[in-house]
């Protein structure tokens, strides 16, 4: 409780000022997220290249930040040398016998997993469509209290109800009334934001049928980023990522949903995001 106390209004203040502060958080957060992601690859048998992808991982939003003010560009081509560079230095830091075929993929897919999908934050924020600061914190702050009100509903729906497990082999306290109950609060919760947030604040919004399929599309996301999360630390045998929030694991405990739902609220909003009231 204590940590989340002195974590929430940070991210929120670095989501209300964006620019350097935002990238910088998110830079943070990917860095200790890609480390835990390749302590918990260790722990099932792999042999990442922890270090350079940690590094790796905090230069995406930077190198993102930078891109959009225009210091550097950054092309598709410098992805394509990243991930070649991992296997590269695959060449040194693995040899032959360090199965470096497996070491690149994790290596890289940490990178993506924990910095790449994380960076959307930042591509949020500065949606073309979000005009004012307001504007942009709200694109951002949406995605996050949706993802929240899905594990809420999920919790509490299916503490009420309990029934049939989800897929008790992955997470077995999961079950498929809670997922059905976080469907349904979450799509009442895009309706709650998108009228009282989106519509007076940033004039946007979304069509009825919108802000269904915003709802149910983001909870399955974070449901599934939840489960995705689980099955990593099934293979590692471990209950938590890490430490670094006490009672509540670690930074991929916390933002396991977000990993999926970032990427997936930009394709929603370009899909369904109505730049007028008239969204309402």
């Amino acid at each position: 409780m204590a940590s989340a106390l002195v974590a929430a209004p940070i991210a929120l203040g670095a989501i209300w000022i964006g620019g350097a502060p935002l990238a910088t958080l998110a830079a943070l957060l990917a860095a200790l997220g890609a480390s835990e992601f390749y302590r918990l690859a260790r722990a099932g048998g792999a042999a990442p290249m922890g270090p350079m992808g940690v590094v790796l991982a905090a230069l995406v939003p930077i190198a993102l930040h930078a891109h959009l003010l225009g210091v550097v560009v950054i092309a598709p081509a410098w992805g394509l040398i990243a991930c070649l560079t991992v296997l590269a230095t695959a060449i040194w830091a693995r040899g032959v016998n360090g199965h470096p075929l497996a070491a690149t993929a994790v290596t890289v897919f940490g990178v993506l997993y924990t910095s790449a999908s994380l960076a959307y934050v930042y591509g949020l924020r500065y949606h073309p469509y979000a005009v004012g600061e307001t504007a942009g914190a709200l694109l951002v702050i949406v995605p996050v209290v949706l993802t929240w009100a899905s594990d809420v509903g999920a919790y509490f729906t299916g503490r009420l109800i309990g029934g049939r497990k989800l897929i008790p082999s992955v997470s077995p306290g999961k079950t498929v009334a809670g997922a059905v109950g976080a469907l349904v609060t979450t799509v009442v919760a895009t309706w709650a934001l998108t009228r009282y947030a989106l519509v007076p604040h940033a004039q946007l919004g979304f069509s009825p049928v919108g802000m269904v399929l915003v709802g149910v599309l983001v909870s399955v996301t974070a449901q599934v980023g939840d489960l995705a999360e689980s099955l990593l630390k099934r293979e590692a045998g471990v209950k938590d990522s890490g430490s670094l929030f006490p009672g509540h694991g670690g930074v991929l405990d916390r933002m396991d949903s977000l990993y999926f739902v970032l990427p997936m609220a930009s394709v929603l909003y370009d899909l369904f995001l109505l730049p007028a009231p008239g969204g309402r």
